[in-house]
């Protein structure tokens, strides 16, 4: 057995529960994939993206309809090293990626504020540009569980309103395609622990200055601090996160005070 074989095999028999049976769950649950679709798997390097890009090509193989797969790699200005690092784990994890560059990288180191929101603007308008130039009608993104429940907590503490990451987009400014989260309801510790199992090393940090990412500034982060806050809750309470995730599926509209749609605003007053 090739080791690619052995580490598909990992996902269906040794994560089977954590990883796969979650990631077929929320594609099922959300609708994420139809007869017929072609999804571009956009792969960043990491951990989640590589993990989803596996889970994609199994059900692939499995799944009880046809549709078509594509592995798209964006190359902001990546160091050579990096992209080095995503063609090596691509061809031990038997990924056929395709590769296109863009100098995104270039152009954020100039600007001072929110670097990270225009890159990650940026990076969503190329993707959804050359997928569709490839014939796909969704992009699928590695975003897992906990990316869901820091975003929730995020918004509440520093944004003043209850927002959430959603299972699934139509895209704005791209007619007619649509982006996806399939490993939605997957738990980013199982990740790490099916990363290590086979002794995959990914790209820590998808920046061309990953180093920056260990620096005490990024540690500060407030995605961090709000992964630091949910494990802080988890130890009165072990079902914290989960509680978290299920909360925003049930949502009790008769005990919210205000809410918005699109601009649109309203209050229980209206209906009082």
């Amino acid at each position: 057995m090739e080791r690619f074989q052995e580490i598909e095999r990992s996902i269906i028999k040794k994560f089977r529960k954590p990883i796969w049976n979650a990631f077929t769950a929320a594609i099922v649950k959300y609708e994420l994939i139809q007869e017929n679709d072609k999804v571009a798997v956009c792969i960043s390097g990491g951990k989640d993206s590589m993990l989803l890009a596996k889970c994609m090509q199994e059900i692939q193989r499995h799944g009880k309809f046809h549709f078509d797969l594509a592995f798209l790699v964006m190359d902001p200005g990546y160091a050579p090293e990096n992209r080095m690092l995503i063609e090596e784990n691509a061809k031990t994890l038997n990924i056929p990626i395709t590769i296109f560059e863009t100098n995104i990288f270039n152009i954020v180191s100039k600007i001072e504020q929110s670097p990270c929101y225009l890159c990650a603007r940026m990076r969503r308008g190329y993707l959804y540009s050359r997928a569709k130039e490839m014939g796909c009608n969704k992009i699928a993104l590695g975003h897992h569980f906990d990316d869901v429940i820091e975003t929730v907590l995020m918004s509440m503490l520093y944004s003043a309103e209850i927002k959430t990451m959603m299972p699934k987009l139509k895209s704005t400014n791209f007619p007619g395609m649509e982006l996806i989260r399939p490993l939605y309801m997957v738990k980013e510790t199982d990740i790490i622990a099916w990363s290590k199992y086979n002794s995959l090393k990914f790209l820590q940090c998808a920046c061309r200055f990953t180093e920056m990412c260990e620096t005490e500034d990024w540690k500060q982060s407030k995605r961090l601090e709000m992964k630091n806050l949910i494990k802080s809750l988890r130890e009165t309470n072990p079902y914290i996160d989960t509680n978290i995730f299920k909360s925003i599926h049930n949502v009790n509209l008769e005990t919210v005070i205000g809410y918005r749609k699109g601009t649109e605003f309203h209050s229980f007053l209206e209906d009082y």
